[in-house]
């Protein structure tokens, strides 16, 4: 894996993290999807067949930046 750096500052004391998604029938974590937001009859967003990747997190220890990274299926 390459050295990450944070975007803002240039820092690479970039700490693990994660973003949590603690809404109603959640998986702990928040996932990253292809294409524009459609919404359903009832509101919720369309995600049949479209690609989903779980979103990786860092925290820049110098600045405090966030990194976002989909990095893995899920």
């Amino acid at each position: 894996m390459s050295i990450l750096r944070c975007t803002h500052c240039g820092e690479q004391a970039l700490e693990t993290g994660f973003i949590m998604d603690s809404g109603q029938s959640s998986q702990g974590y928040v996932r990253w999807v292809q294409g524009a937001l459609e919404r359903g009859v009832f509101g919720g967003a369309k995600l049949f067949g479209r690609p989903k990747w779980q979103v990786e997190a860092f925290r820049c220890r110098r600045c405090h930046h966030l990194e976002l990274f989909a990095r893995q299926p899920g």
